[in-house]
């Protein structure tokens, strides 16, 4: 038990980013838009967070910078697909190539250096032999991220602002009758998911791993928008996602360190095996799929027409 205890709580701090980055994207997708850009705004969260770190030395700055970087990232996307029509998928993934190219540049300065470990328990709990170790000794975010998880499965499930926005993305046309503001309503959802994946991004470069290497998410990002088909666009199932996967990963990590007689690159390949396996075998009930997925999922809407 003293040697699960680690392994849980590692598999936690794992899961955290997929959740954050998972639930942002979740929102845009309920919302009717598809964002591929979270690697690219993950990364680009992750250096602006680090570098203001560095600088300032607050963590807490560091979280905020990153958040605003994404956000100014999913603005523009917004910009090119709310307003101006572009493409989502395309526009996307050159949001993403865009972000992992300009990452890379910025940080060329700050390849090679690390942030001092930040050491969180919460009292009393801590001391609770094997979960206090397991569950009660995490970094601040972990917990924001069980608690956004929560308000958003409220929002979308108890709220009249849930309601209109799951009615946008699945018939904007008749939202847009009631005389909803379609195009803000995207907006703010998709505002909304750059601020998650600037968090994810800054969490991996401040706490997951304090320092910074470049392309350091490692395709989490794209795990991410695989997390929301898994979870059939629902916040709990995108929590149980994250830590599944999450702790595909670091058992990789502990199998290696335990010498198994298995490559270390197929090792590390099976997290990404796990998504290919988990969507395949969603995509084999296409009705199930269609049944759970918002109607205007990509598709532009245009309020003049």
């Amino acid at each position: 038990m003293d040697a699960l205890a680690p392994l849980i709580a590692s598999a936690i701090v794992a899961g955290t980013p997929l959740m954050l980055a998972g639930l942002g994207l979740l929102m845009n997708e309920r919302s009717g838009v598809i964002n591929l850009g979270s690697e690219g705004m993950m990364l680009m969260g992750a250096i602006a967070a680090f570098a203001t770190t560095v600088g300032t030395g607050s963590f807490f700055l560091g979280f905020v910078a990153g958040a605003v970087v994404a956000m100014l990232m999913a603005g523009f996307f917004s910009w090119l697909t709310i307003w101006l029509g572009a493409n989502q998928v395309a526009t996307g993934l050159a949001l993403s190539l865009f972000g992992v190219g300009a990452s890379a540049y910025v940080g060329l300065p700050y390849a090679g250096e690390s942030l001092l470990p930040q050491q969180f328990a919460l009292p009393v709990l801590k001391d609770v032999p094997v979960l206090g170790q397991a569950f009660f000794s995490h970094h601040p975010m972990v917990y924001g991220s069980l608690l956004l998880c929560a308000a958003i499965a409220w929002f979308l499930g108890r709220t009249r602002a849930g309601l209109v926005l799951r009615a946008v993305g699945e018939s904007p046309s008749s939202a847009h009758s009631l005389g909803y503001n379609v195009r803000g309503i995207r907006l703010a959802a998709v505002l909304f998911g750059g601020l998650c994946c600037g968090l994810a991004g800054a969490f991996m470069s401040l706490v997951y791993t304090p320092l910074w290497v470049e392309g350091m998410v490692a395709g989490r990002g794209w795990i991410a928008l695989a997390l929301v088909a898994f979870a059939t666009w629902r916040p709990v199932r995108v929590l149980m996602g994250a830590y599944l996967f999450g702790g595909i990963t670091i058992l990789t990590y502990h199998m290696q360190a335990l010498g198994v007689p298995i490559a270390s690159q197929l090792l590390s390949m099976l997290p990404y095996i796990a998504t290919i396996v988990v969507l395949v075998l969603i995509s084999r009930n296409a009705s199930w799929i269609r049944l759970n997925m918002p109607a205007s999922l990509g598709k532009h809407f245009n309020p003049n027409i």
